[in-house]
């Protein structure tokens, strides 16, 4: 690789310390590091946070400074663009963040050598209606999750695959989760570990009230419909549907959330030869 251009995330990196250090190394090294203008927010328009129309047309990696958070959010924005991501861990716990901060060098020099692979990760697409009116549409790296809205109390969801009712939950909210996701909220809540190459949608209740509530997981070719039922309150709040922890609608009784597989992928650029469960087993000790 030759050309590259870096997001950063301001809050783990305020000073620029390591954005600088990595454009200046490429640069002596004979490469073209493009660095993302601190101004280039979206304000919640078409993208959150990287406006893609602006990442030069020659550009053949992003390189995404912060953690995991950070790397959704550019999965997000620059879904479009198929370019291959590289995420450079800046916080603490992270899983998708390939390197850490402290082996930068040694990850630039495997690029600029070439010696890396693409891994393509699944991403998912939600919908959500109030009857046949279409209110929202986003996508979702790690998860889809719909939960209650307001006080404390457990809401009613009735879950349908391709149209045929599988069950109801009396719960605090529901994750429909991808691979990638299943070691974020999901496994929280109790679902399991997926391996991240993998191509499914899991179904997991939060804080069910049932003994014998487990997590489904369904082939990824099918349509999982989530409807929003009625609380115990008369005052019912109702719901609200988020798209990896960011995008957000409020939902009303009777609305309904159709998720399915998308379309577009995440490409994550894997440098080190490190196995998923040997990732795993040193993040969770």
């Amino acid at each position: 690789m030759n050309i590259f251009y870096v997001i950063t995330n301001h809050l783990k990196d305020p000073d620029l310390e390591k954005t600088n250090l990595i454009k200046k190394y490429l640069e002596e090294k004979g490469k073209v590091c493009y660095v993302q203008d601190s101004a280039d927010h979206g304000g919640g328009h078409l993208y959150k946070y990287t406006d893609a129309s602006r990442i030069p047309k020659d550009v053949e990696c992003v390189l995404v400074l912060g953690g995991d958070g950070t790397l959704l959010q550019a999965s997000r924005d620059l879904v479009d663009t198929n370019l291959p991501l590289l995420g450079i861990n800046m916080g603490t716990l992270g899983y998708l963040a390939e390197i850490e901060h402290q082996n930068i060098q040694a990850a630039l020099d495997r690029l600029i050598a070439d010696e890396y692979t693409i891994e393509d990760r699944m991403m998912i697409t939600g919908s959500a209606y109030h009857n046949t009116k279409k209110m929202m549409q986003d996508m979702a790296l790690n998860d889809i999750v719909i939960g209650r809205r307001g006080r404390l109390r457990v809401v009613d969801f009735n879950i349908y695959v391709n149209d045929t009712f599988l069950c109801s939950y009396r719960a605090d909210g529901i994750i429909l989760s991808t691979p990638t996701g299943s070691t974020g909220y999901s496994l929280s809540a109790g679902g399991p570990i997926v391996a991240p190459d993998a191509s499914l949608i899991l179904l997991t209740a939060i804080a069910p009230h049932t003994l014998n509530s487990r997590t489904i997981v369904l082939p990824d070719h099918v349509e999982v419909a989530v409807e929003v039922g009625g609380g115990h309150h008369e005052d019912n709040e109702g719901a609200e549907i988020t798209f990896d922890g960011d995008t957000s609608l409020k939902l009303n009784v009777g609305n309904r959330i159709i998720v399915t597989k998308s379309e577009k992928k995440t490409h994550l650029i894997k440098i080190n030869n490190t196995s998923f469960l040997e990732i795993l087993r040193k993040k969770m000790n």
